[in-house]
């Protein structure tokens, strides 16, 4: 199915990368790394370019280059059964080799002037940046989230508000001036722009045949990745969805004759997206929402209120969230995605994000009677993960969903 926001796509993020380029070239000009789900709108207020390592470790896994760069990393004493994307990133550091270079023509990622984590997603994101803080000997600063909460109450947002506070403070004392609050409110206002648009691309995939799927929502969702608080990205899923109601309106689909219809939970197999879509689409089936994707849909950003809804809305993610409340997540959007049955996948060094080792299928299943089966692999290390056994328990279970 072609969409002319394929080709923007492209543009886009060749044009974002190239403008991170240029700012590494520019001392006049200021990077900070910040982690995917972590408040890139106050780095934005303070004109500095935006880089997430997570979407370099990303790129690693889909062009494969993931596996064959873990070893350094471990060879510096970090475990292979911890994130893979930390290790094939800091292994990609220590070989001087990137995916970028062949993608978007940057040697490698642009030094930063500054690190930001939060660590409302795991312990190893502070890790990571802690590793890049030594190495460029620059200030990391560290955001604390409470973690497994049901409902998150007045008090502990008074405590997330804090942080954001104390964050904008070392920022100011970093830079040297107060926040431009115009321009705060505005990147807040961009990005709920934004992930407004981005909720309803997902949304799409409702219909029967579904215009999108999983694994074409892991490609688009860049943008709302990295450019959150930035015009661009308000045009781009302005447009994608603009496409994608039309093919909606015109009976398309992006898997041809539909007839089973899933949802994937968990991170996706970045070195194997092709391959399981096919193997999806070969069997008429198609995934058609993910906890993945939905991570990016933060309905709480209110430029009336930017500091606070930005602490609320970083910590509402599902990962940071109890094993009941994601249980509830999970039965809601099966049913209202109306699928027939629930893929998890048990990412070997991603337990944080493998929602399958303290009986959540089996209660979910209790309540929605969907059946379930679970694919062993990873996000990034392709040696955890075997493509014929992952096929055959697919082909099994949509074969026993047509029975």
């Amino acid at each position: 199915m072609k969409l002319k926001a394929n080709k923007i796509l492209k543009s886009l993020m060749k044009s974002y990368f190239a403008d991170l380029g240029q700012a590494a070239s520019d001392p006049t000009q200021k990077v900070a790394w910040c982690t995917s789900v972590g408040p890139a709108e106050l780095l934005r207020a303070f004109n500095y370019k935006v880089y997430f390592p997570e979407n370099h470790g990303a790129l690693l896994g889909v062009s494969r280059q993931a596996s064959g760069l873990i070893p350094l990393a471990t060879s510096r004493g970090y475990s292979s059964k911890i994130c893979s994307y930390l290790t094939s990133d800091i292994g990609s550091f220590l070989a001087k080799r990137t995916p970028l270079l062949d993608a978007y023509g940057l040697e490698a990622p642009p030094k930063p002037d500054l690190l930001v984590v939060n660590d409302n997603q795991c312990r190893e994101v502070e890790e990571w940046f802690g590793f890049y803080a030594r190495e460029f000997k620059v200030p990391l600063l560290v955001l604390r989230t409470p973690k497994f909460l049901d409902t998150i109450e007045e008090h502990h947002l008074d405590y997330l508000q804090r942080e954001m506070l104390e964050l904008l403070e070392n920022l100011e004392a970093i830079n040297g001036h107060k926040v431009n609050r115009d321009s705060l409110v505005e990147t807040v206002a961009l990005s709920a722009r934004a992930t407004g648009y981005w909720k309803q691309v997902l949304a799409t995939a409702r219909n029967k045949p579904a215009p999108i799927s999983f694994f074409d929502s892991t490609i688009h969702m860049g943008p709302i990745v990295l450019m959150r608080g930035m015009p661009e990205c308000v045009s781009y899923y302005k447009l994608l969805l603009e496409e994608l109601q039309e093919v909606v309106k015109q009976g398309g689909g992006t898997v041809p004759g539909e007839t089973r219809r899933l949802y994937w939970d968990g991170m996706p197999v970045w070195g194997k997206l092709r391959g399981l879509s096919d193997v999806f689409a070969s069997l008429s089936t198609t995934v058609v929402a993910s906890t993945y994707c939905n991570s990016w849909v933060f309905d709480s950003f209110d430029p009336e209120d930017p500091v606070r809804s930005v602490a609320l809305a970083y910590a509402e993610i599902f990962i940071n969230r109890s094993e009941s409340r994601k249980e509830d997540y999970l039965v809601r959007l099966c049913k209202e995605y109306d699928v027939e049955g629930i893929v998890y996948h048990d990412a070997m060094t991603c337990p944080y994000n493998s929602n399958c080792h303290f009986g959540l299928p089996e209660r979910v299943q209790a309540r929605n009677k969907l059946p379930f089966i679970v694919l062993d692999g990873d996000l990034n290390d392709l040696r955890c993960f075997s493509e014929e056994q992952s096929i055959t328990k697919i082909e099994t279970f949509v074969e026993q969903l047509a029975q």
